[in-house]
């Protein structure tokens, strides 16, 4: 299958109109596939193999988490989003909600042990809006870690770039 691009001139100049209704360009749809993604992977997160990512605030042993982009580029269109309520306790490598995409649904794992203090309500109200910001705006909970020790097993962005894109 190809698509096909005409340039359709706006100008009154005859001469221009006529060298540019001629031009055309096709783009074949095994080219499109052949170019990869780019996502980012900010260097002040950490990142579980689950996809998850943790940006620790070392002064107060607080941990913001959330998804990678890359886990939102692979669900696809998010539908649902389930969060625990501030004052649950999360523990490391368990589960602390559920993300649900046309495609799927995933659970959250925790990064760390701790109490939540707070959640994306926005998000929880419109869990489509993850695509647009997953290391800004959309993060999912934030939590009062027990011990940050937890997360001396996570990636590095370098590593979590080459588990994902195998670079």
């Amino acid at each position: 299958m190809a698509f096909s691009l005409k340039v359709v001139p706006q100008s009154s100049d005859q001469h221009y109109r006529e060298k540019l209704t001629h031009l055309s360009l096709t783009i074949h749809r095994s080219s499109l596939l052949e170019i990869p993604m780019a996502f980012d992977y900010p260097d002040d997160l950490q990142y579980l193999d689950s996809h998850e990512y943790a940006r620790v605030d070392e002064e107060d042993n607080t941990v913001t988490i959330g998804i990678s982009a890359f886990a939102v580029d692979q669900m696809g269109d998010v539908v649902f989003l389930e969060l625990p309520d501030i004052g649950d306790t999360v523990e490391h490598g368990e589960n602390f909600g559920t993300i649900e995409s046309v495609k799927a649904v995933e659970d959250l794992k925790s990064p760390v042990d701790g109490a939540v203090i707070d959640r994306n309500e926005a998000l929880i109200e419109s869990p489509e809006e993850i695509a647009n910001d997953p290391y800004g705006s959309s993060w999912l909970i934030k939590v009062q870690a027990d011990d940050l020790s937890a997360l001396d097993d996570a990636m590095s962005a370098e590593e979590y770039k080459q588990q994902v894109e195998g670079e």
